[in-house]
């Protein structure tokens, strides 16, 4: 399904397929995970983006279940990429793609400054490598649960942040969990569709 403001034919990344042997092991990482706000202007690579949207939403057995459990197994969860200095990958906003494991463009362009903007004046937002912002659409799950599917809504999409957290240690990289924006401006921003709710964003990079 492509969405409005999608280009067609949308353009695809098939993205390198994830490494299961981390350098570290989770105690190291579980101990060297902290927030981090301030970046180097180096970029990261499209293999390192790779590996933080699987660790977040990726397929890990048969061709649905992923990486962090979902109520139902109903994945609830959308993933988008504001890449603005990764390798390989043109400046703009994509949606990963979990059971192909891939990235679907669908606008280019600078859009950091307005995430920026949007996250009550985090300037520091719009100097980093990329972003991923995790969104939900709650009616997947409260169509099951009702209103008790808003809450495990957000613990799955805690428990995908905290993967992106941790994954990034491994990788030798640095973000931060903010949850400080307008939701309805980042919306727009990223052209999402009505029911795309961002909860929570996580800018990436290389720390200082």
């Amino acid at each position: 399904m492509l969405w409005q403001g999608t280009p067609i034919p949308a353009p695809v990344v098939k993205l390198p397929d994830p490494t299961f042997d981390g350098a570290l092991s989770l105690e190291a990482v579980l101990g060297g995970r902290k927030s981090v706000r301030d970046f180097t202007t180096q970029p990261v690579t499209l293999r390192q983006v790779s590996q933080l949207l699987w660790a977040a939403q990726g397929v890990t057995h048969g061709d649905q279940l992923r990486t962090a459990p979902s109520a139902g197994a109903l994945y609830p969860l959308e993933l988008y990429l504001i890449a603005e200095r990764v390798e390989g990958l043109a400046r703009g906003v994509s949606r990963y793609r979990p059971v192909r494991h891939e990235l679907l463009g669908m606008r280019d362009g600078d859009f950091l400054r307005g995430l920026a903007a949007a996250a009550v004046g985090q300037e520091w937002v719009g100097d980093v490598a990329a972003v991923i912002v995790v969104a939900a659409v709650y009616e997947r799950t409260t169509k099951k649960y009702g209103e008790r599917g808003v809450f495990y809504v957000h613990v799955e999409v805690g428990l995908a942040a905290q993967n992106i957290c941790l994954q990034a240690v491994s990788l030798g990289l640095a973000t931060v969990m903010v949850g400080a924006f307008d939701d309805t401006q980042v919306g727009r921003l990223l052209h999402m569709p009505a029911d795309h709710r961002p909860l929570v964003m996580l800018p990436l990079g290389v720390g200082k």
